[in-house]
């Protein structure tokens, strides 16, 4: 029975799951991002987010500290000169799993562990979205500036797509429907 034991132990003994954990922090640090199983990501997180917490003071006992745990000089000195300065403000959560379903040869659980502040792909999102906001639904039934609708802000571009490419100049496709009708709407009737 495990009554009272909060740690995994991964099916290993204690020095072979210190020395693991050790190693795998070390890659973690390295390289901001690695793919394990679920069980050993999750005892990982457990692991490293108290030696990245420890790593926001730059002294020589915190170093010592995590050098105790991490036991390479490289991923101590990567921790502190790289990691540190840019979790400085976050108040925890240093690390994300996420689950990439299951191992072929043997069914485990497979998830990549990554910190949250190195991954790129996220930020870079939420900047691109903020630029262009493409959405039909809050545009719908609005009217512009030049009081059209949003159904003929729409109708212009499927009409561009369904025409064959010919140069034309910008200034003729931005003016002002006058007296002629575009392709796809019926002639007014006065």
């Amino acid at each position: 029975m495990r009554h009272g034991n909060k740690n995994n132990a991964l099916g290993r003994k204690k020095a072979h799951r210190d020395s693991m954990l050790s190693n795998m922090a070390c890659s973690l640090i390295e390289h901001k991002r690695i793919e394990t199983t679920l069980a050993k990501a999750k005892a990982l997180r457990i692991y490293v987010e108290p030696l990245i917490t420890k790593s926001k003071e730059d002294s020589t006992h915190s170093r010592r500290t995590v050098f105790s745990y991490l036991r390479s000089k490289e991923a101590t000195a990567a921790l502190f000169r790289d990691v540190a300065p840019k979790v400085a403000d976050r108040p925890g959560g240093y690390t994300r799993i996420i689950k990439l379903g299951n191992r072929l040869g043997d069914a485990a659980e497979l998830a990549m562990i990554e910190m949250v502040d190195f991954n790129t792909l996220y930020s870079a999102k939420e900047k691109a979205g903020a630029e262009v906001k493409r959405t039909r639904r809050s545009r719908r039934g609005k009217s512009g500036a030049d009081g059209t609708g949003a159904e003929a802000k729409e109708e212009a571009p499927k009409a561009t797509a369904a025409a064959p490419k010919t140069e034309k100049p910008k200034a003729a496709a931005e003016k002002p429907k006058d007296d002629a009708p575009s392709a796809g709407e019926e002639p007014k009737s006065e």
